[in-house]
């Protein structure tokens, strides 16, 4: 049997993706506490996400989004992870508060932040150690939030996975705001 890379491409893809899901799950967490949450988004979502990164450009003025709704399309896949609020008590102050009871409401916990950073990390190595292409977007990580597709989750991040002859997600143009 002859498998062609270009047949077996978007199976592999997935596979990788699924890998670095695992990867950013097993990231070392703060206190030993996981309140990550990750998914993937594949074929009709993807456009869900790129139409909702084309609504936030339009209601902020923020025409990167636009561009990046265009680069999303180019993905296999997309991997998505965001953390839920979990404060760890340990009255650190690193989120700029003397005390975890002193944080207001929507003010993150430092250490979930940091966790989330970790577990990117550790999904973007994963996917470099197999070779495929990456790049860290907090617009379509923004989209996937506003989609609530990671439900009770704040700082959602997302990375589009793709293999091709050429990086898509680098070098890539700025939209002109006359052309949408």
């Amino acid at each position: 049997m002859i498998a062609n890379e270009r047949d077996v491409r978007h199976e592999h893809i997935l596979s990788v993706a699924r890998q670095m899901m695992t990867a950013a799950r097993t990231a070392p967490k703060g206190k030993g506490i996981d309140a990550i949450e990750v998914a993937m988004a594949t074929d009709e979502d993807l456009q869900k996400l790129s139409a909702e990164m084309r609504q936030i450009s339009e209601e902020t003025g923020m025409k990167f989004f636009l561009r990046d709704a265009d680069n999303i399309l180019q993905a296999e896949c997309v991997v998505i992870i965001g953390t839920r609020e979990q404060p760890q008590g340990l009255n650190c102050g690193h989120c700029g508060y003397a005390t975890c009871a002193a944080r207001p409401k929507g003010v993150p916990c430092a250490l979930n932040t940091v966790d989330v950073g970790i577990a990117i990390g550790s999904a973007c190595a994963t996917a470099a150690d197999m070779r495929v292409d990456t790049r860290v977007m907090f617009s379509a990580g923004l989209a996937a939030q506003r989609l609530q597709w990671l439900p009770e989750c704040h700082s959602v991040f997302a990375i589009p996975v793709s293999a091709s002859s050429k990086n898509p997600f680098f070098d890539r143009k700025p939209k002109d705001a006359n052309k949408q």
